[in-house]
C-alpha cells in the first residue's frame, strides 16, 4: 500500500522538538538529512565521534504516515505543537510502496569474505562439496548480511581465525551473521547481545535455517548470566563501543582475541587510546570509510 511522507526544513535547535512532535501525531519513521546537501551522496547521517553533535546546521526531516492520514487535521496538530513552524512550507508526497523483500532478494548474490567464508541468501543453493564454509540468510528478518563495510571487516576476521573448540560473544548481533559465522568457522558456542528484540528473533530464525540453534544463545544487554568469552566481535557504533569498553575487558578471558567495527575513519584514535588500558597488540583495518580494531585482551 502507498505512504505519505511530510518534508519539512528545519534548524538543528528544532530538531528534538519537531522530531518529537511528529512522532505524537503519528510518523511511522523519521529521516534527518542535511538541507544544504546538493547530492543525495552527501545527505547521510553517519555516528558521531566520541563527544561530537551529529547534526547540520539546517536539517530535512521527511515524516512517513499513513496514506489515509487527515493532512489537515495532521498539521493542525504539529501548528499547535509548534508555534514557530510555518505549516504553508510543508510538502506532502504519497509513497508508493514494493515488495522490499523480494527487492533485497534480488540485489543481494553470494558474497566470499576471507579464504573460507561465503554469506549466501536463502533463495540460492550453494553448489554441494567444497571447503566453502556457508551462512545462509532469510532477507525478511536480517539486519546485517555483510554487504556493508563494517560487517564485512568482522567476517573477514573471523575466518583469519581458528575458532575450534571456542565461545565467541557477538555484541550487536542484528541478523546473528557474525555469530553464524563464527558457528559455522567451529566455534562451540556463541551468545548473541542486542538491545532490539526482534534481533535476537532474527538470529534465533537464522540459526535455526543454519541448524546451529542449538549452539546459539541471545540475550538483551544485561540480561543472562554469561561468562567470559574466548572471541568478542562487536559491530555497533564508536559511542557505545567507547562506552562499553570496561564492559568488554571484563567480557573476555585473558589473552583472547576481539574486534570491533562500525567505527568511521577519524574516530578510531580515540577509541585505540582508550581500548589500550586493557587490550594489546590494537590494530586498524580500514575498508572505504570505516575501520576495524582488533586486539588481544592483556594477561
Amino acid at each position: 500500500m502507498p505512504w505519505l511522507e511530510l518534508s519539512l526544513t528545519i534548524t538543528q535547535a528544532q530538531q528534538p522538538a519537531t522530531e518529537e512532535a511528529l512522532e505524537d501525531v503519528g510518523a511511522l519513521s523519521v529521516t534527518l538529512q542535511d538541507a544544504d546537501a546538493e547530492t543525495p551522496d552527501e545527505q547521510a547521517i553517519f555516528e558521531p565521534g566520541v563527544g561530537e553533535l551529529p547534526l547540520w546546521a539546517t536539517i530535512t526531516l521527511l515524516a512517513l504516515f499513513e496514506a489515509d492520514v487527515d493532512r489537515r487535521g495532521l498539521l493542525a496538530a504539529l501548528a499547535d505543537r509548534l508555534p514557530w513552524l510555518d505549516t504553508d512550507t510543508l510538502d506532502f508526497r504519497v509513497v508508493e510502496d514494493q515488495d522490499w523483500e523480494r527487492a533485497w532478494m534480488d540485489q543481494f548474490k553470494p558474497m566470499q569474505f576471507g579464504r573460507r567464508l561465503w554469506i549466501y541468501p536463502w533463495n540460492i543453493e550453494p553448489p554441494a562439496g567444497g571447503d566453502e564454509v556457508v551462512v545462509r540468510l532469510d532477507p525478511g528478518l536480517a539486519f546485517g548480511t555483510g554487504t556493508h563495510p563494517t560487517t564485512a571487516l568482522c567476517l573477514e576476521w573471523l575466518d583469519g581465525l581458528d575458532l575450534h573448540g571456542l565461545t565467541v560473544l557477538d555484541y550487536g548481533c542484528g541478523s546473528g551473521v557474525l555469530a553464524l559465522a563464527a558457528l559455522k568457522l567451529g566455534a562451540k558456542h556463541a551468545v548473541g547481545i542486542d538491545n532490539d528484540p526482534q534481533a535476537l528473533t532474527a538470529s534465533l530464525d537464522n540459526a535455526q535455517r543454519n541448524d546451529v540453534a542449538d549452539r546459539l544463545e541471545v540475550h538483551l544487554p544485561g540480561a543472562g548470566n554469561v561468562a567470559p568469552a574466548d572471541v568478542l566481535v562487536a559491530n555497533i557504533l564508536a559511542g557505545p563501543l567507547d562506552e562499553l569498553a570496561p564492559a568488554f575487558a571484563a567480557s573476555i578471558k585473558p589473552g583472547s582475541p576481539f574486534a570491533m567495527s562500525g567505527i568511521l575513519a577519524g574516530q578510531h584514535e580515540e577509541l585505540l587510546a582508550r581500548y589500550g588500558e586493557w587490550f594489546d597488540d590494537l590494530a586498524i583495518a580500514i575498508r572505504e570509510d570505516w575501520v576495524r580494531i582488533s586486539g588481544t585482551r592483556r594477561s
